[in-house]
């Protein structure tokens, strides 16, 4: 078995999305994968995030406490779960990942085709919470992060489903501000167009007040 470099994982698993897999994904690797991947977790190549959830060290930072972001943590999870193209990183946590909400978090939300439940990761004090949604018309491109490239809502789809879910993820004191940053970037003509083709005209109305009271 080929193993990826510097890192004694598997090269089949370094490779998956986000770095981040299942025990169930490792079953052509290894026949039982529970022990291996607790022998790798040992070794510090391998982080174990969650219950059954599993990232690969970047080799640059084993030997070292390491670890990702929630953000990109959340959209490794996601991923693994329902593949790169329909785990989309949105709402307190797209604005995260546009640096419109400077803190860290406790909790990530990711829009997903189906439900669901909240995951409470092991490696810090956080939760992953998933809202179903039809991510095929969610506007959202590439972004980087730590695992890297992950699906996140673009600043415009991002400032609609703030003002949509202002108490999703328990920051909506911040979400305010975080919407009105986000809404100055923003195109107004594809705000405008999104928020007609998604139903979510109210949803603009909000942030548009919001926008003009911080300004």
């Amino acid at each position: 078995m080929a193993l990826a470099h510097s890192t004694a994982v598997p090269a089949p698993l370094a490779r998956l999305p986000l770095r981040t897999f299942r025990p169930q994904d490792a079953t052509d690797v290894y026949a039982h994968p529970r022990p291996e991947l607790a022998r790798l977790v040992k070794r510090g190549v391998l982080h174990r995030a969650a219950p059954g959830y599993f990232i690969v060290v970047p080799p640059d930072q084993t030997g070292r406490p390491w670890i990702p972001n929630l953000e990109a943590t959340a959209a490794g999870i996601a991923t693994a779960i329902y593949g790169p193209d329909d785990a989309i990183v949105m709402g307190i946590s797209a604005a995260r990942l546009h640096h419109a909400i400077p803190r860290a978090l406790a909790t990530a939300v990711i829009a997903v085709p189906r439900r669901h439940r909240t995951i409470t990761l092991t490696d810090r004090a956080a939760t992953i919470r998933f809202l179903r949604r039809d991510t095929r018309k969610l506007d959202a491109e590439r972004a980087d992060t730590p695992l890297g490239p992950a699906l996140v809502t673009t600043p415009e789809q991002t400032v609609l489903d703030l003002a949509r879910w202002p108490s999703l993820g328990d920051t909506e004191n911040e979400v305010p501000t975080a919407v009105t940053s986000l809404y100055r970037r923003s195109d107004r003509e594809r705000l405008t167009a999104l928020a007609a083709d998604q139903g979510l005209t109210t949803a603009l109305t909000r942030a548009e007040t919001w926008a003009r009271a911080a300004s």
